[in-house]
């Protein structure tokens, strides 16, 4: 909070842990309620955000979309982090042959850009919410591994490693105890900036007819069945690319002060 991109950010996420939590009792109609004489509506009293091809309320759908699209990012963020941290301590521990393997075959995977790498994987695996966050999870895998490794190998020198090496203890008590709990600061601070990526893969996604499927109010499905109808209301496309952006933003801020609170050297 000292930061002002920390303070930013922490209202940004704010709001939207507000939506997440409280957007279907805030939502003054259903999702899917239709009008068909109130189609392609502008912001009104009746509805605040005005409505989409079907006469459905924009206000509405935007709340309860938030919790789809933000916390399966968050879901896929997470898991994503939590298996690269785990494989990166673990090649930071173990060293020698294992090391050199694992990281060549992650720099080969970190080659192809993680929309890409997330398209490939949701194509053999099939469209769905479920498929999209294991896609964007396998493709943070890379990056997460290699940031995590870089923090281990410092910690893999410090005393309290070798004590516990010395005591007999397995590698995975050494990985999981002693070196995953010292890393924990970085992996933090990057799964804060990861979100912000995942909102927009997992909005991309849902875009291109890969993630969610209608009559979801996923966001980036939402700005999707908009674009046909931009020339009759641009409100339907402006609302859910605004929320998309207005996440990624506050959670870059909110990464860039967490960084700046647990950076040792201040």
């Amino acid at each position: 909070m000292r930061s002002p991109q920390g303070k930013l950010g922490m209202l940004i996420i704010g709001i939207v842990m507000v939506m997440v939590l409280f957007g279907p009792y805030l939502a003054p109609h259903s999702p899917d309620d239709m009008a068909p004489l109130s189609r392609y509506k502008g912001p009104s009293a009746a509805n605040w955000l005005g409505t989409d091809q079907y006469g459905r309320d924009l206000l509405s759908r935007i709340l309860y979309g938030a919790r789809s699209t933000v916390v399966l990012a968050f879901m896929a963020t997470a898991i994503g982090s939590l298996i690269g941290a785990f494989i990166g301590t673990l090649c930071a521990f173990l060293g020698g042959r294992f090391d050199e393997i694992v990281m060549r075959t992650i720099d080969a995977v970190m080659a192809i850009p993680s929309l890409l790498f997330a398209l490939l994987i949701v194509n053999l695996m099939g469209k769905g919410e479920i498929n999209a966050v294991l896609a964007i999870a396998v493709a943070f895998v890379p990056s997460m591994t290699r940031v995590t490794r870089s923090v281990a190998l410092a910690i893999r020198k410090q005393d309290f490693v070798s004590a516990a090496i010395a005591r007999g203890e397995s590698s995975l008590y050494v990985v999981l105890c002693e070196m995953l709990p010292n890393v924990v600061a970085p992996v933090v601070v990057e799964m804060t900036i990861r979100v912000a990526f995942a909102v927009m893969l997992f909005a991309t996604l849902s875009f291109l007819g890969l993630g969610a499927q209608p009559p979801a109010s996923e966001w980036g499905l939402m700005a999707a069945e908009a674009r046909k109808f931009m020339h009759l209301s641009p409100w339907m496309i402006l609302w859910p690319s605004a929320a998309v952006a207005m996440v990624a933003i506050g959670f870059n801020l909110l990464g860039d002060g967490l960084r700046d609170a647990l950076n040792p050297k201040t």
